[in-house]
Order: structure tokens, then C-alpha cells, then sequence
């Protein structure tokens, strides 16, 4: 079925999408469509600006522990390899496949790039990190002018108060690297940096570290929590 030719399943589509309830094969075809559909990727868009200012002002949570073990041994830490290396047993298809899920949420910033507004600042990178259910956590806009680059928590992401955040650059060989420790929520701005933005970057990643960050130099210690890659705007 052509879904083109049925606006109310396009929408329905664009809202679950956003939400993060559309899942799997129908999640992949759903990105396929948004490439090529600017009909889809306004819509999807619409979407975003209903949906994501309400992600603003919901409370956070701390998780019980329960919940912490639980991705621990989903992520088979105890088996002893290094957690960074999650992403050596993918295919870099893979990794580049994520890219995509950063297009819808990119749209919504369109109009921000493109505004005549002196003093706004210039994106020309963009990334959505995502979890392992497709749900976008963290936003990232770079501006290679001034040299930095934003983090926004856009969706729940609590974190216990004797964890914090992790940004890691994962090259396609060697260790990680770190781009920074994240605040529980709001905004943080990082040197966007060739360690950030370089072309042997695979994939970028957060982590969940003890309070203040990896105590290894090798890369993270805690499960990888969220994953996503650098989209270009510009």
C-alpha cells in the first residue's frame, strides 16, 4: 500500500514515529519514505513541534537500582570486555543507519538555521541520540564557526546521583575518546573539536559512569546507554 495516497495513516505514521512507539521493519521503512517524501518530512515535523516542548517540562525520575542491573546484564557486562566495544559486533551499516533517524528531528531546526535573526547561532552539524528502543534522548547542534557544540536532554534521561553522563567519540580504530561529562539535565557546550567531528569517528555514544566521569583512560566503564552519529546541515 502506497501510503502517499493516505494522508490520515501518513500522520498517524508521523506521530508514532515521533513518539517512539513505531517500531522495527515498519520504523526502517517509515526512515526510507522520510528520505524522499517532503510531504512525510513536513508532517513528521509538525509532530516535533508539538510533541517535544512537552519534553521540557516533565519531571525527572531516578530509576530504582533494579533498573540499573537490569540494563547491566541486558548489556552482558559481566562477561568482562570493555562496554565501548558495543559496537564492534555491529555492522557499520548499521551505525550509519542511525543517521537517519536524526532527519526527522534535523527538520524541526530548519527554520531555526535558516531564520534572519541577527545573533542566532550558526548549525551546520546535527545528531540525535537515540536508546536501543529508537527514542531520542539527547540532541546535539554543532556551529563550526564558534568552534562548540550543544547538548540538549530532550527526552528522560535520569540519572542516579552518584552517576553521571559520558559523551564519547568512537573511532573506527583505537580507543574512545571523551567529549565530556553531561549534566542529569538541561544544556551543556562542548569544543567541537577534530575529536569530535573527525572523519574516523564511528559512531558517538553516552555512557553511564560513576559520579564525574570514567575512572578508566581507555573508555567507558558503564553501560552504553544511548548511540548516535554527526548529520551535516550545511
Amino acid at each position: 500500500m502506497n501510503i502517499r495516497d493516505n494522508p490520515a495513516l501518513c500522520d498517524k505514521l508521523a506521530a508514532e514515529y515521533v513518539l517512539g512507539t513505531l517500531k522495527g521493519g515498519a520504523r526502517r521503512r517509515f526512515e526510507t519514505l522520510l528520505r524522499d517524501d517532503a510531504a512525510l518530512r513536513r508532517t513528521t515535523a509538525e509532530w516535533q513541534d508539538r510533541l517535544m516542548p512537552m519534553a521540557e517540562f516533565s519531571a525527572s525520575a531516578e530509576p530504582r537500582r533494579q533498573v540499573w542491573q537490569a540494563i547491566e546484564r541486558r548489556l552482558g557486562l559481566a562477561r568482562g570486555y570493555a562496554a565501548w566495544q558495543f559496537w564492534r559486533s555491529e555492522s557499520l551499516t548499521f551505525w550509519r543507519s542511525l543517521s537517519l533517524a536524526s532527519i526527522a528531528l534535523a527538520l524541526v531546526l530548519v527554520g531555526v538555521i535558516t531564520s534572519p535573526l541577527l545573533d542566532r547561532p550558526q548549525v551546520d552539524y546535527l545528531a540525535t541520540l537515540t536508546d536501543d528502543k529508537a527514542r531520542t534522548a539527547l540532541l546535539l547542534t554543532g556551529d563550526s564557526r564558534r568552534q562548540v557544540f550543544t547538548v540538549r536532554l530532550v527526552g528522560s534521561a535520569p540519572v542516579a546521583s552518584d552517576k553521571s553522563l559520558q559523551l564519547w567519540a568512537v573511532p573506527k580504530a583505537g580507543a574512545p575518546r571523551s567529549l565530556g561529562v553531561l549534566p542529569g539535565e538541561g544544556v551543556i557546550e562542548l569544543a567541537l573539536t577534530d575529536a569530535a567531528l573527525g572523519d574516523d569517528v564511528a559512531v558517538l555514544a553516552v555512557s553511564l559512569e560513576p559520579r564525574g566521569g570514567s575512572p578508566s583512560p581507555d573508555g567507558p566503564t558503564g553501560p552504553i546507554l544511548y548511540k548516535g552519529n554527526w548529520v551535516r546541515m550545511l
